[in-house]
């Protein structure tokens, strides 16, 4: 395990290129989010209560339920973190591979690095698998239930759907374009199973991915991205989303130059850590919600 639950909470960011770079998608889910921090601080937003006493004890039934290791939580969280690690070191790779193509000298890189394209498909072919079993790891529901997964995302609120537009933002229009969902679910269908095991993202989370093997594993990602990818499409459709439009709004809180765009969606892999800080916060949230139905 890592550091205590609410040391994680308190030591949230409240600045910095995660925190800007999700500020600039409040155009997508207005008022959605706002930058929760602090352990003590959850519990009163959450609950609304005052009474120091309370607030202790709900604290204290919150970071059992987490230490607790029949529950799902701990391994919720390891997700978001190792995603959001593992990811990052594809932008680094990434980015070296554009460096390759770009610079003579270091024409020797592209062989050495993934492309970019594949790198950023498998990428978020996971991460979307990774909201989809920390969503039933915090539930107390099998980790394949994507049907229970479906019914929760149309009603996904807060720093869940922050994260839900980050993937499709980040992860999807700007690295892939405007018709991401297509070609990523076409592109993970015509990929060997030693395309996933080669990847680093895959990697680092396929021990909690169903499927048994990385063909299964591919199979049940496939899967996920289709039943997915109709509400991938309706949000992309009905709030007008274009990479162009999601890095208008990008640069205004955010320095990138607009002439080095094929490097951005690199660089936000390797600077924006929005699962790990919005995974920490759903988590906050749902132990506090939990710890008070309890007490």
């Amino acid at each position: 395990m890592s550091k205590p639950i609410y040391e994680l909470i308190d030591h949230l960011p409240t600045g910095g290129l995660t925190v800007m770079a999700l500020r600039s998608l409040d155009f997508v889910v207005p008022g959605q989010w706002q930058n929760l921090t602090g352990f003590e601080n959850t519990i009163r937003t959450v609950t609304g209560e005052s009474d120091p006493q309370l607030i202790k004890q709900i604290g204290d039934r919150a970071i059992t339920l987490f230490n607790d290791k029949s529950q799902g939580y701990q391994r919720a969280l390891w997700l978001y973190q190792t995603v959001d690690s593992a990811s990052g070191a594809i932008g680094t790779a990434a980015l070296a591979n554009k460096v390759g193509q770009d610079v003579s000298f270091l024409g020797f890189l592209k062989n050495l690095t993934p492309k970019p394209e594949k790198a950023q498909t498998i990428d978020l072919c996971v991460k979307l698998v990774v909201e989809l079993v920390a969503f039933c790891q915090i539930n107390g529901i099998p980790g394949d239930s994507i049907g229970d997964f479906l019914a929760a995302l149309k009603d996904y609120g807060g720093e869940s759907l922050m994260r839900m537009a980050a993937l499709v933002c980040f992860d999807g229009l700007i690295p892939l374009g405007s018709d991401f969902a297509l070609k990523a679910l076409n592109a993970i269908k015509q990929m060997a199973p030693s395309d996933l095991e080669h990847n680093q993202t895959f990697k680092a989370v396929h021990s909690l991915i169903p499927g048994g093997n990385a063909k299964g594993q591919q199979g049940f990602i496939i899967e996920s991205f289709e039943s997915t990818k109709g509400w991938i499409d309706n949000f992309v459709g009905s709030h007008d989303l274009t990479p162009d439009k999601v890095v208008d709004h990008l640069i205004r809180f955010v320095e990138v130059s607009k002439d080095k765009l094929d490097y951005l969606g690199a660089y936000l892999d390797m600077v924006v850590k929005y699962y790990e800080h919005t995974g920490i916060q759903t988590l906050a949230r749902r132990l506090t919600e939990r710890a008070v139905a309890e007490i």
